[in-house]
């Protein structure tokens, strides 16, 4: 089944967020701990994760959040495994809520009938709202039929009924259990954003909800190439999507290379990274796309990784950069070229790329922070920050962690400082304003650490004056 080989992509990502350690590259300082970023100021396990089996793991839909925060309340979607239900869509999702007392599950899906997990949002002032997908078809049906719903939960009465929304799509829509849906909020305006891939074109349909509740088809949006796992961004009427090429393998050499040293039937490859936007949803389509970047001709490796709209409404993209992928691979066709790993960072404003840096990479010198995930944070002044996980070189060699950075609004690198979370994260979500949350100086992250199968939290705090 092609999309159980996916699930290798999630596993990457591990980031270290704020601590009292030195900043990277590496340097002491006799005052480290009053010069941190931020606190940790929890770590708890909310809950166990039990395969399906199904192609989908619990981070499946990296490109929308699962985990949002209210004021002083954390929302978070969770999927559950039913016991001898058989795939594809044999999960069910949960609602959790973490306030003063704790983490509580304040709902439970009746049936199994997801095969991914289900996004989450919030509005700064109002509802809880999940992406659902369930099949429509009988337990046991692979690549399905489905009806794609947003659920909407009161806050004062988590554990009511929820209220039911049918989006609203173009025609010839056709979806499945294989969605690659993307879910945003406008927290402020209280609006959302529901994409869509259509599993026989792979276009994604287009689905928004305005300030007044009411849901309006969008068209679609259709790249050169299939494109999935779209991060999705919603504000003031600008709305942007960024998606990863997601196509078998083109090169037959290539593949069939690959097929002898790894065996394996499931070869998709993600090496075209595309944007796209428009500046008013509410009465304009999406435009022009645009090809951010692609390591096609190398062998290599794009993730998609984050999505930011700031006040003047530019997009803030950040993804993960592989030039070759695989080493044996590397030494036939690119011998003598090093393998490494990017943090790439782009801004785009009126559908042209105005900014390129390059956050943090690979390092051929004897200190730095080589990056295998990241998201961004947005403080409570719309700082943007880089949260990454990846491995530190330097005098110390402490190896892999969660660091966080600040992006400079000018030229110049973040400066990177490792977090000691006991159980630093390899892959994760974050309170993300995509998902509806305020700009805040709480980092609220939900993921995988190296105590599988056990699904982690960890809320951090940045210093007021951080930076």
């Amino acid at each position: 089944m092609k999309s159980q080989g996916k699930t290798f992509l999630l596993i990457w990502a591990i980031v270290d967020c704020c601590t009292s350690r030195a900043a990277i590259p590496i340097k002491q300082t006799e005052t480290a701990a009053d010069k941190r970023q931020c606190t940790v100021q929890a770590e708890e396990v909310v809950t166990l994760y039990t395969s399906a089996n199904n192609g989908a793991g619990p981070l499946w839909c990296y490109g929308s959040t699962v985990i949002a925060r209210q004021s002083e309340d954390v929302y978070l979607s969770v999927i559950e495994t039913g016991k001898d239900v058989p795939p594809l869509c044999n999960t069910r999702w949960q609602l959790w809520r973490r306030n003063i007392d704790g983490w509580k599950l304040m709902q439970t899906e009746k049936e199994f009938r997801q095969r991914e997990p289900c996004p989450i949002a919030v509005f700064e002032k109002g509802p809880i709202f999940l992406s659902v997908n369930p099949s429509t078809e009988a337990p046991g049906t692979q690549y399905g039929r489905c009806q794609p719903l947003v659920l909407e939960f009161d806050p004062q009465n988590l554990d009511g009924t929820a209220r039911i929304h049918e989006p609203v799509w173009a025609d010839g829509s056709y979806f499945t259990d294989h969605s690659y849906r993307g879910f945003a909020a406008d927290g402020a305006n209280g609006e959302l954003l529901l994409v869509n891939i259509n599993a026989k074109t792979g276009e994604q349909f287009v689905s928004y909800r305005d300030r007044r509740g009411s849901w309006h088809q969008k068209g679609k949006i259709k790249f050169p190439i299939r494109a999935c796992y779209p991060q999705v961004a919603l504000r003031d009427g600008c709305a942007a999507v960024l998606a990863i090429g997601d196509i078998v393998e083109p090169v037959e050499q290539w593949r069939k290379l690959k097929f002898e040293k790894l065996k394996s039937q499931w070869d998709y490859v993600f090496r075209r990274l595309f944007y796209t936007c428009t500046d008013n949803i509410r009465t304009t389509g999406f435009g022009e796309l645009i090809e951010i970047d692609t390591v096609e001709k190398t062998c290599g490796h794009i993730q998609n990784l984050d999505l930011y709209i700031d006040s003047a409404g530019a997009s803030h993209l950040l993804y993960l950069k592989r030039p070759h992928q695989y080493a044996f691979i590397r030494d036939k066709y690119f011998p003598g070229e090093p393998m490494t790993a990017h943090l790439e960072y782009v801004v785009v404003k009126a559908g042209k790329v105005v900014s390129h840096m390059t956050l943090t990479e690979t390092s051929e010198g004897s200190s730095g922070l080589e990056p295998a995930f990241a998201r961004f944070h947005v403080g409570p002044d719309e700082e943007l920050y880089a949260i990454v996980a990846g491995t530190e070189a330097g005098e110390k060699q402490r190896g892999f962690g969660n660091y966080i950075g600040r992006i400079p609004a000018g030229p110049g690198r973040p400066s990177f400082e490792r977090v000691d979370l006991r159980y630093p994260f390899h892959n994760f979500f974050t309170n993300t304003p995509r998902g509806g949350s305020k700009p805040s100086d709480v980092i609220d992250l939900f993921g995988i650490a190296d105590d599988s199968p056990n699904l982690r939290y960890a809320r951090i705090r940045l210093r007021s004056n951080g930076g």
